[in-house]
């Protein structure tokens, strides 16, 4: 009776599959820190050495990774494009997701307009880059204005999906309540729908401020030239036509992991029900 019992209770195949995840997740990470606090005479060809723990920690490795990348200048420039762009993102996106979401089922304008943007999603940035290039540089904004402003284009298809998914499953009712009340449209949106979408609001800020933050291609083509990196730009010090300094490396990736970890763990309680209400209509 009680193997019974446990075939109900574990789905086994489920949960070796759970295991396997978690694993290729741990030992990444693992080698990471490990080869981070390792010095550089440790470091060996074989797996066993590279498995193996620091024979004495040290945070020599994290002193020289700051020093190599300008740390705080770079994470003060990583910092403003990352929150630029996630308050323009909630802002704007938001109100787009409401104005489109609430009107493309009476008009073929707003329609055509959500398929226009969302069909952004699936242009490479590859095919874009050149003429983004010479675009900023004739508009006089290849700096973090102009990053700042591309990342909020880049990523609008995606958060106007998600908004417009939300959106749905938000009765239509309330804000007829406030136009009987004499609210306006604008009123409207600001005191009821935008506070209703907290969940949502946590989701695109974490899925837009994780990409902005780990991204390398934008601010390198943009912004190349002026002196001004981002923490991913100055990473880039490590790797040579000789090869790569693992333990700066390493160093520099788990400072830079700790802003945007602490960012996920503050908004993680909302963002699986802003997920599924905006998944399910």
């Amino acid at each position: 009776m009680s193997q019974v019992r446990d075939k109900e209770r574990y789905n086994w195949p489920i949960t070796i599959l759970l295991f396997i995840g978690c694993l290729t997740i741990f030992f990444p990470l693992y080698m990471a820190v490990v080869i981070a606090f390792k010095q550089p005479s440790e470091m060996t060809n074989d797996i066993a050495g590279a498995l193996s723990l620091p024979a004495q920690w040290s945070l020599s490795n994290f002193q020289e990774a700051m020093r190599v990348t300008d740390f705080w200048n770079s994470l003060g420039n990583s910092l403003l494009i990352t929150v630029s762009t996630v308050v323009l993102a909630v802002v704007i996106h938001g109100i787009a997701g409401y104005a489109i979401g609430r009107s493309m089922k009476n008009s073929k304008f707003y329609s055509f307009a959500f398929l226009y943007i969302v069909s952004g999603m699936f242009v490479p940035f590859a095919i874009l880059m050149m003429p983004l290039v010479k675009q900023t540089a004739q508009m006089g904004i290849a700096n973090h204005f102009g990053v700042i402003v591309l990342y909020t284009v880049f990523y609008m298809p995606l958060n106007l999906m998600l908004y417009k998914g939300y959106l749905a499953n938000i009765p239509i009712a309330l804000e007829e309540a406030a136009r009987v009340d004499g609210a306006s449209t604008w009123r409207t949106y600001w005191s009821i729908l935008f506070p209703i979408m907290k969940p949502m609001h946590a989701t695109v800020a974490v899925l837009t401020a994780m990409s902005t933050w780990n991204d390398v291609m934008t601010p390198l083509v943009i912004m190349s030239g002026t002196g001004k990196n981002t923490l991913p730009l100055a990473q880039l010090n490590f790797q040579t036509q000789f090869g790569t300094n693992y333990n700066l490396a390493f160093a520099s990736y788990l400072l830079a992991l700790i802003p945007i970890l602490l960012f996920y763990i503050i908004c993680q309680k909302q963002i699986l029900n802003g997920v599924v209400n905006g998944a399910v209509k």
